[in-house]
Protein backbone atom coordinates (compact mmCIF):
# COMPACT_ATOMS: atom_id res chain seq x y z
CA UNK A 1 0.00 0.00 0.00
CA UNK A 2 1.24 3.53 -0.69
CA UNK A 3 2.56 5.50 2.30
CA UNK A 4 0.16 7.84 4.03
CA UNK A 5 -0.23 9.65 7.34
CA UNK A 6 -2.98 8.14 9.49
CA UNK A 7 -5.45 10.71 10.83
CA UNK A 8 -5.21 11.63 14.49
CA UNK A 9 -8.34 11.04 16.57
CA UNK A 10 -8.84 12.49 20.05
CA UNK A 11 -11.00 9.79 21.59
CA UNK A 12 -11.81 12.03 24.56
CA UNK A 13 -13.82 14.18 22.15
CA UNK A 14 -15.99 11.26 20.97
CA UNK A 15 -18.91 9.59 22.73
CA UNK A 16 -20.63 7.79 19.83
CA UNK A 17 -19.08 5.83 16.96
CA UNK A 18 -21.30 5.17 13.95
CA UNK A 19 -19.98 2.30 11.85
CA UNK A 20 -20.78 1.16 8.34
CA UNK A 21 -20.67 -2.59 7.74
CA UNK A 22 -19.74 -3.61 4.16
CA UNK A 23 -16.32 -2.26 3.22
CA UNK A 24 -15.74 -0.88 6.71
CA UNK A 25 -16.11 -3.67 9.27
CA UNK A 26 -16.41 -6.42 6.65
CA UNK A 27 -14.39 -7.00 3.51
CA UNK A 28 -16.30 -5.67 0.51
CA UNK A 29 -14.86 -8.49 -1.59
CA UNK A 30 -17.84 -10.70 -0.70
CA UNK A 31 -20.34 -8.16 -2.06
CA UNK A 32 -18.34 -7.37 -5.18
CA UNK A 33 -17.87 -11.07 -5.91
CA UNK A 34 -21.55 -11.78 -5.40
CA UNK A 35 -22.96 -8.94 -7.51
CA UNK A 36 -20.30 -8.95 -10.23
CA UNK A 37 -19.57 -12.68 -10.56
CA UNK A 38 -21.85 -15.12 -8.72
CA UNK A 39 -25.21 -13.51 -9.50
CA UNK A 40 -24.40 -12.84 -13.20
CA UNK A 41 -23.27 -16.46 -13.62
CA UNK A 42 -26.55 -17.74 -12.18
CA UNK A 43 -28.61 -15.19 -14.14
CA UNK A 44 -26.84 -16.20 -17.34
CA UNK A 45 -27.56 -19.88 -16.72
CA UNK A 46 -31.26 -19.34 -15.97
CA UNK A 47 -31.80 -16.97 -18.90
CA UNK A 48 -29.57 -18.82 -21.38
CA UNK A 49 -27.22 -15.88 -21.88
CA UNK A 50 -23.47 -15.66 -22.04
CA UNK A 51 -21.89 -14.42 -18.82
CA UNK A 52 -20.85 -11.18 -20.52
CA UNK A 53 -24.39 -10.57 -21.80
CA UNK A 54 -25.76 -11.21 -18.31
CA UNK A 55 -23.29 -8.76 -16.79
CA UNK A 56 -24.33 -6.05 -19.26
CA UNK A 57 -28.03 -6.57 -18.55
CA UNK A 58 -27.52 -6.55 -14.79
CA UNK A 59 -25.16 -3.58 -14.78
CA UNK A 60 -27.76 -1.49 -16.60
CA UNK A 61 -30.41 -2.45 -14.04
CA UNK A 62 -28.08 -1.85 -11.08
CA UNK A 63 -27.02 1.61 -12.28
CA UNK A 64 -30.62 2.71 -12.74
CA UNK A 65 -31.18 2.30 -8.98
CA UNK A 66 -27.77 3.35 -7.61
CA UNK A 67 -28.01 5.41 -4.42
CA UNK A 68 -31.65 4.46 -3.81
CA UNK A 69 -33.04 2.00 -1.28
CA UNK A 70 -33.90 -0.42 -4.11
CA UNK A 71 -30.20 -0.68 -4.97
CA UNK A 72 -29.63 -2.33 -1.59
CA UNK A 73 -32.91 -4.26 -1.37
CA UNK A 74 -32.80 -8.04 -1.84
CA UNK A 75 -36.60 -8.20 -2.14
CA UNK A 76 -36.46 -5.74 -5.03
CA UNK A 77 -33.79 -7.70 -6.89
CA UNK A 78 -35.41 -11.06 -6.21
CA UNK A 79 -38.62 -9.78 -7.80
CA UNK A 80 -36.91 -7.90 -10.65
CA UNK A 81 -34.64 -10.79 -11.64
CA UNK A 82 -37.03 -13.64 -10.74
CA UNK A 83 -34.33 -15.19 -8.54
CA UNK A 84 -34.01 -15.89 -4.82
CA UNK A 85 -31.14 -13.46 -4.23
CA UNK A 86 -30.99 -14.17 -0.50
CA UNK A 87 -30.45 -17.89 -1.06
CA UNK A 88 -27.86 -17.19 -3.75
CA UNK A 89 -25.93 -15.11 -1.19
CA UNK A 90 -25.88 -18.07 1.20
CA UNK A 91 -24.22 -20.17 -1.51
CA UNK A 92 -21.07 -18.01 -1.20
CA UNK A 93 -21.30 -17.04 2.48
CA UNK A 94 -17.85 -18.57 3.03
CA UNK A 95 -16.47 -15.40 1.42
CA UNK A 96 -17.89 -13.15 4.16
CA UNK A 97 -15.05 -12.02 6.43
CA UNK A 98 -14.17 -9.35 8.97
CA UNK A 99 -11.54 -6.79 7.94
CA UNK A 100 -8.17 -6.78 9.77
CA UNK A 101 -8.02 -5.35 13.32
CA UNK A 102 -11.79 -4.80 13.49
CA UNK A 103 -12.39 -7.04 16.48
CA UNK A 104 -9.58 -5.49 18.52
CA UNK A 105 -10.75 -2.01 17.56
CA UNK A 106 -14.34 -2.65 18.64
CA UNK A 107 -13.21 -4.28 21.87
CA UNK A 108 -11.00 -1.26 22.64
CA UNK A 109 -13.88 1.15 22.07
CA UNK A 110 -16.16 -0.90 24.31
CA UNK A 111 -13.52 -0.77 27.03
CA UNK A 112 -13.60 3.03 26.74
CA UNK A 113 -17.40 2.94 27.10
CA UNK A 114 -18.07 4.42 23.66
CA UNK A 115 -21.50 3.81 22.19
CA UNK A 116 -21.14 1.67 19.07
CA UNK A 117 -23.92 1.89 16.47
CA UNK A 118 -23.85 -0.10 13.23
CA UNK A 119 -25.69 1.75 10.45
CA UNK A 120 -25.88 -0.06 7.15
CA UNK A 121 -27.75 0.17 3.87
CA UNK A 122 -27.72 -3.63 3.72
CA UNK A 123 -31.13 -5.25 3.51
CA UNK A 124 -32.19 -7.01 6.71
CA UNK A 125 -31.80 -10.44 5.10
CA UNK A 126 -28.22 -9.72 4.08
CA UNK A 127 -27.49 -8.08 7.43
CA UNK A 128 -28.73 -11.12 9.33
CA UNK A 129 -26.59 -13.48 7.24
CA UNK A 130 -23.46 -11.42 7.86
CA UNK A 131 -24.10 -11.17 11.58
CA UNK A 132 -24.62 -14.94 11.73
CA UNK A 133 -21.31 -15.57 9.99
CA UNK A 134 -19.17 -12.93 11.73
CA UNK A 135 -20.83 -12.38 15.13
CA UNK A 136 -19.59 -8.76 15.11
CA UNK A 137 -22.81 -7.66 16.81
CA UNK A 138 -21.45 -8.96 20.13
CA UNK A 139 -19.53 -5.66 20.42
CA UNK A 140 -22.29 -3.39 19.16
CA UNK A 141 -24.87 -1.49 21.19
CA UNK A 142 -27.28 -0.91 18.31
CA UNK A 143 -27.69 -2.39 14.81
CA UNK A 144 -29.75 -0.42 12.28
CA UNK A 145 -30.56 -1.11 8.64
CA UNK A 146 -31.60 1.94 6.63
CA UNK A 147 -34.53 -0.14 5.39
CA UNK A 148 -36.09 0.40 8.83
CA UNK A 149 -36.24 4.14 8.06
CA UNK A 150 -37.28 3.76 4.39
CA UNK A 151 -34.34 5.96 3.32
CA UNK A 152 -30.70 5.05 2.55
CA UNK A 153 -27.80 6.79 4.28
CA UNK A 154 -27.40 9.06 1.24
CA UNK A 155 -30.59 10.93 2.29
CA UNK A 156 -30.98 13.50 5.05
CA UNK A 157 -34.20 11.78 6.14
CA UNK A 158 -32.09 8.81 7.25
CA UNK A 159 -29.93 10.99 9.50
CA UNK A 160 -32.91 12.83 10.93
CA UNK A 161 -34.64 9.58 11.87
CA UNK A 162 -31.44 8.09 13.26
CA UNK A 163 -30.86 11.15 15.42
CA UNK A 164 -34.43 11.09 16.68
CA UNK A 165 -33.98 7.51 17.89
CA UNK A 166 -30.39 7.54 19.17
CA UNK A 167 -30.08 11.13 20.44
CA UNK A 168 -26.34 11.34 19.70
CA UNK A 169 -24.44 14.64 19.73
CA UNK A 170 -23.19 15.23 16.14
CA UNK A 171 -20.28 17.28 17.54
CA UNK A 172 -19.10 14.29 19.60
CA UNK A 173 -19.77 11.59 17.02
CA UNK A 174 -17.36 9.74 14.72
CA UNK A 175 -18.77 8.16 11.56
CA UNK A 176 -16.70 5.64 9.60
CA UNK A 177 -17.81 4.57 6.10
CA UNK A 178 -16.18 3.50 2.84
CA UNK A 179 -18.45 5.54 0.54
CA UNK A 180 -17.68 9.21 -0.10
CA UNK A 181 -21.23 10.21 -1.05
CA UNK A 182 -22.51 8.81 2.26
CA UNK A 183 -19.84 10.62 4.26
CA UNK A 184 -20.91 13.80 2.46
CA UNK A 185 -24.50 13.23 3.55
CA UNK A 186 -23.33 12.79 7.16
CA UNK A 187 -21.23 15.93 6.89
CA UNK A 188 -24.23 17.87 5.60
CA UNK A 189 -26.23 16.66 8.60
CA UNK A 190 -23.56 17.97 10.92
CA UNK A 191 -21.47 14.95 11.96
CA UNK A 192 -18.16 16.48 12.99
CA UNK A 193 -15.74 13.53 12.86
CA UNK A 194 -15.66 11.65 9.54
CA UNK A 195 -13.37 8.85 8.41
CA UNK A 196 -13.19 6.84 5.18
CA UNK A 197 -11.62 3.48 4.24
CA UNK A 198 -8.96 3.49 1.52
CA UNK A 199 -9.39 -0.10 0.32
CA UNK A 200 -12.78 -1.58 1.30
CA UNK A 201 -12.32 -4.58 -1.03
CA UNK A 202 -9.10 -6.39 -0.11
CA UNK A 203 -8.72 -7.47 -3.75
CA UNK A 204 -9.09 -3.99 -5.30
CA UNK A 205 -6.61 -1.18 -4.55
CA UNK A 206 -8.22 2.21 -3.94
CA UNK A 207 -7.12 5.52 -2.47
CA UNK A 208 -9.50 8.16 -1.03
CA UNK A 209 -8.63 11.85 -1.12
CA UNK A 210 -11.90 13.56 -0.18
CA UNK A 211 -11.86 12.65 3.55
CA UNK A 212 -9.34 11.51 6.16
CA UNK A 213 -8.92 7.78 5.58
CA UNK A 214 -7.24 4.64 6.87
CA UNK A 215 -6.34 1.27 5.46
CA UNK A 216 -6.89 -0.62 8.72
CA UNK A 217 -8.12 0.09 12.21
CA UNK A 218 -4.75 -0.42 13.88
CA UNK A 219 -3.92 3.08 12.56
CA UNK A 220 -6.46 4.68 14.93
CA UNK A 221 -6.54 2.13 17.76
CA UNK A 222 -7.28 3.89 21.08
Amino acid sequence: MPPHSPPSIDWQQIDTVLLDMDGTLLDLHFDNYFWLEHLPAHYAQVNKLSREEAKRVLEHQFRSHEGTLNWYCLDHWSAALQLNVGELKREVQHKICVRPYVEGFLASLKALDKKLVLITNAHQQSLQLKLEVTQINRWLDVVISSHQFKYPKEHQEFWQRLHAIEQFDPERTLFIDDTVRILKAAENFGIRHLLCIHQPDSQRPRRVEEYPAIYHFDEIMP
